[in-house]
């Protein structure tokens, strides 16, 4: 302050003085520590956007000589490092203190670190991220995965603070220093990766996240995801697709973005063995794969599910008002079974609820699964946009999965957003998952025109509103040759054909053919070329970073099958997705369409009702487990699908993306190559 000249007695100078560094000093105290606060004090909030790159100063020299980039290039910074912060524990009804791995970036948020920034681009841009590995170059004494040394199946410590970056979902080329993931980057390294994204890449919800063979699930495990929206404005012609963004701006919708993740810290005791109940003076931390990755760690931390980083966040909402809820599973392992159940009325506060009560017993009484639950509609399944929109009150998201829901809340008041039970053939700990609150809903009142009221069926006409505000939308989009069909499309059926970024695989394309079972025999998680029963042999090998598993040829077309023959794993392929022809259960039924009954639970199957000509990049592929003649097996349902290998060549990966399996050995590299040529010899060469 001395720069500054001064007029006052000097007495009122020392006392604005002293009220200054208190001032500061409460700030340096309050900032110090990112604080996840109790629940009913945090409203939901969208991750901060990462934004673009800040060049140095420019010296003299280069103002007169200015290096623009051009039109369509887009530059980040990102960087990976050790923030200490607090994540709420709703099953103690206090913050617990961690240190975890998160991302950084430009206009990252502080107070809730644990969610890496949305990264948005469009079609036809170049973007250019900066990955900066801030980690320390030594991994945490308390890390205890060196067991055999040389393999690289056994996650090991060695790895934990090497990093890379995978844009899971991206149609972009998989060499290089684009969507790489074979590449490593170690502590202290700056790396740029730059992904040309073609014009007519789809308009869409996918994310990003380190892929490091070994590391992989420990550091998404500590919030290392974040989501990337490709966002498009391509109006639909009578020649091409366009975007679904074109149709849902004209209607003004509001725009959520979930990031869900299982933050799955832990404090040690003196034997170093994982302890779940953290003391004050304790710090969380993600250092090891020992006692965390089990088929039930998850069930037994008794941690909550985040979104965003938060811990049973709040949304605010309108009555009447469409939202589009853009979903990202990115977390490890464990299923999500998303609900919209009403709350009861009367229900108190949680946050004044859990100072006598517990969290169990508030979902219990106040938001059963006897409540009325939330019709929704999906749009989009893994960032490409359905035939048609669905209706359903429950999606299942696996791990990698993403669904864009239209959600419309009719009425004024609260809604719990629950994880509901999953069954054990949707968990990969083949024991049933119990449901679990992740939030509530806010509806406030709105000058909107209400959602008509059906009173013979006692609920509202949800779909009759979608459809009415997407064909006035559909008439705004000034396109005279496409309004028609895209009206007609809207009112039979909420049909979305107009904004499919893939057409139909069909029958007549298909010219090879790839068969693929995933099978755990302890200590080994393995990749077949071959489904077959349960009791006859087949080749299961281990990841191998030295080996092809899959040569495919550029330009064909195949239909694949897959199979599990020991619990269930969602199949993830890099660069290019695929299209699901039929989905069978063990006894040859086609689960799929959309009311069809399975055979074993006698009900219609919430894993795979409607997926039946859906594009995804990510399926569950799974098992049930029954008697049969007295003695239990696993029987395995088959999968099919179709996928053009189109545009990009080079090596990347399948795997399981319950990313400890893959972490050991549930993995293979496959190589697209160009074709050789037909019926002409090869020139030799003396």
């Amino acid at each position: 302050m001395s720069q500054y000249k001064c007029h006052y007695p000097d007495l009122i100078r020392a006392w604005k003085m002293v009220a200054f560094t208190a001032f500061v000093s409460v700030l340096i105290i309050f900032s110090a520590q990112p604080v996840q606060a109790a629940p009913g004090e945090r409203i939901f909030e969208n991750p901060p956007v990462l934004e673009l790159h800040q060049p140095a100063i420019p010296t003299p020299r280069s103002l007169a000589n200015p290096k623009t980039k051009p039109d369509g290039q887009v530059e980040f910074d990102l960087s990976v490092q050790y923030t200490s912060g607090e994540i709420y524990n709703p099953t103690t009804n206090k913050n617990d203190k961690v240190n975890l791995r998160s991302y950084v970036g430009t206009g990252t948020s502080t107070e809730i670190p644990y969610v890496g920034p949305t990264i948005e681009v469009k079609p036809g841009n170049t973007v250019r991220i900066n990955l900066k590995n801030e980690l320390p170059q030594s991994f945490s004494p308390r890390c205890q995965d060196l067991r055999q040394p040389g393999n690289e199946n056994e996650p090991n410590c060695n790895n934990h603070n090497r990093t890379n970056l995978h844009s899971h979902g991206l149609w972009i080329s998989p060499t290089g220093n684009s969507d790489n993931v074979l590449s490593v980057i170690d502590p202290t390294v700056t790396f740029q990766y730059e992904y040309n994204i073609p014009s007519d890449h789809p308009a869409g919800t996918f994310w990003y996240h380190p892929h490091l063979h070994g590391s992989t699930a420990l550091q998404v495990a500590s919030g290392l995801s974040g989501a990337l929206i490709v966002r498009g404005n391509r109006l639909p012609s009578e020649s091409a697709n366009g975007d679904i963004d074109t149709l849902l701006n004209k209607a003004n919708i509001k725009e959520q973005i979930l990031v869900f993740q299982q933050i799955q810290y832990a404090c040690l005791d003196d034997n170093n063995n994982v302890k779940w109940d953290c003391q004050p003076t304790e710090t969380g931390e993600i250092e090891s794969y020992k006692g965390l990755f089990s088929p039930r760690s998850w069930t037994d931390s008794q941690r909550y599910t985040s979104i965003n980083g938060q811990v049973l966040p709040t949304f605010t909402a309108e009555s009447g008002k469409i939202e589009r809820w853009r979903m990202i599973h990115g977390g490890v392992r464990n299923t999500i079974n998303l609900e919209f159940r009403k709350l009861a009325d009367g229900a108190p506060d949680l946050a004044t609820y859990l100072k006598t009560g517990k969290i169990d017993s508030y979902k219990k009484e106040y938001c059963p699964s006897t409540n009325k639950t939330l019709p929704y509609h999906i749009i989009a399944d893994d960032g490409l946009t359905r035939s048609a929109a669905w209706e359903t009150t429950l999606t299942t998201l696996q791990p990698g999965y993403r669904n864009d829901a239209l959600v419309v809340f009719p009425e004024v008041g609260g809604y719990c957003v629950v994880d509901a039970q999953a069954p054990a053939s949707e968990s990969v700990g083949r024991a049933e998952e119990k449901s679990q609150l992740l939030g509530f809903v806010k509806v406030n009142e709105t000058p909107e025109m209400p959602v008509t009221y059906i009173e013979d069926k006692q609920e509202y006409d949800i779909r009759g509103y979608l459809t009415n505000k997407l064909v006035d939308a559909a008439r705004h989009l000034s396109i005279p040759s496409m309004e028609k069909k895209i009206v007609n499309d809207l009112e039979n059926g909420l049909k979305l054909t107009a904004f499919m970024p893939h057409l139909d695989v069909k029958d007549s394309e298909v010219n090879g053919y790839q068969e693929l079972a995933f099978s755990i025999d302890f200590p080994n998680f393995q990749v077949s070329n071959k489904t077959v029963e349960t009791s006859k042999p087949v080749d299961y090998q281990v990841y191998d970073h030295k080996r092809v598993d899959r040569t495919l040829t550029l330009g064909k077309v195949e239909e694949w099958t897959l199979q599990s023959n020991a619990a269930g794993h969602p199949f993830h392929i890099h660069v290019n997705p695929f299209q699901i022809v039929k989905i069978l259960d063990p006894n040859g039924k086609d689960v799929s369409r959309a009311d069809v009954k399975d055979d074993f639970s006698g009900a219609i199957d919430p894993e795979y009702r409607g997926l039946k000509g859906v594009w995804k990049d990510t399926i569950w592929v799974k098992t049930v487990t029954k008697d049969v003649e007295g003695v239990k097996k696993e029987l395995p349902y088959k999968i099919f699908i179709r996928t053009r290998y189109e545009r990009y060549i080079g090596d990347f990966v399948l795997h399981c993306h319950i990313l400890d399996h893959e972490d050991q050995g549930m993995m293979q590299n496959v190589s697209i190559v160009i074709p050789k040529p037909v019926g002409v010899k090869t020139a030799s060469h003396s």
